[in-house]
């Protein structure tokens, strides 16, 4: 929504003001020199970049305008279930929680908690390790470095998707100026011509230099950038539940565990005590 709000404070601005200071309109109506330069940074995006990330990118779109999906009542939510989840550890054993993490779409704990069970990446993540808790593992050393190297791995591959489209952006005043230089290339064809119509040319050359600089700073460099502003999200969220996972594993009571990983939150994001406390006393019984 923010997304669609600032190209169109941008596109008012730019536009509004060219033509309060008298311009006309038609004159930046090029349409070669767009596809000049929105083709040639398409054409460079697609050679510089493996399938996995052209493909990351396309997906990213809806990701764009939807905006990052963890907000205070998703937090909330994983923090409850994991509450609930190491209560009945406490209480039974890790052992207990195997039949849960091996069948998630049958358990009657994730069932209470829609939202995440319907995220398949984040809901793999966590039962992967709580799976190598019912196998025995105690060493919260030794699983933090492993659950670091793939929260590492899973930054890398979405900051190499907003990372491809800022380098697009960075490219797309150059292509602005071969537009441009085409366009000077054409005028020279049309010397002859009287001075109305190079004026015209020379207008339209200059034209791909204006959308290279503007397309670059106004909409796709913020594109990269928004996207990765939300992809830290999806990696604060995984750093959120390894907190909790690793205090569970030091033998932390349920309620101490959440709160190591609640306090790992940003403040807009971050539940307070007692709506935490108030969201788990609140959950229906087992």
């Amino acid at each position: 929504m923010f997304v669609i709000i600032g190209m169109v404070v941008v596109v008012a601005s730019v536009i509004g003001g060219y033509m309060a200071t008298g311009g006309h309109l038609s004159v930046l109506w090029q349409p070669f020199e767009i596809l000049i330069i929105g083709g040639a940074a398409v054409g460079s995006f697609i050679i510089g970049n493996p399938k996995a990330v052209l493909s990351g990118a396309a997906k990213s779109m809806g990701t764009l305008l939807k905006g990052s999906r963890h907000n205070k009542a998703s937090y909330t939510e994983v923090l409850s279930l994991l509450y609930t989840l190491f209560k009945l550890a406490k209480t039974k054993g890790d052992l207990a929680l195997e039949s849960h993490v091996e069948k998630p779409d049958e358990s009657p704990i994730f069932q209470k908690f829609p939202k995440f069970a319907s995220d398949h990446h984040t809901l793999t993540f966590l039962c992967d390790y709580l799976r190598l808790l019912t196998l025995g593992t105690n060493n919260a050393h030794e699983l933090e470095a492993v659950i670091d190297e793939e929260i590492e791995a899973h930054h890398t591959d979405l900051h190499a998707i907003s990372g491809a489209i800022t380098n697009m952006a960075d490219a797309m005043p150059a292509l602005g100026i071969v537009a441009a230089v085409l366009g000077v290339i054409h005028t020279m064809g049309s010397i002859t011509e009287p001075p109305e119509v190079l004026g015209h040319l020379i207008g339209g050359a200059l034209v791909g230099t204006f959308m290279g600089v503007l397309m670059s700073y106004g909409f796709v460099g913020p594109v990269g950038r928004s996207l990765e502003q939300t992809f830290n999200t999806e990696t604060k969220y995984l750093q959120c539940i390894k907190a909790a996972i690793l205090a569970h594993m030091q033998g932390y009571a349920p309620q101490v565990s959440i709160e190591f990983a609640r306090k790992t939150l940003p403040h807009d994001v971050r539940p307070s005590f007692q709506e935490l406390e108030e969201a788990v006393t609140n959950m229906p019984p087992d």
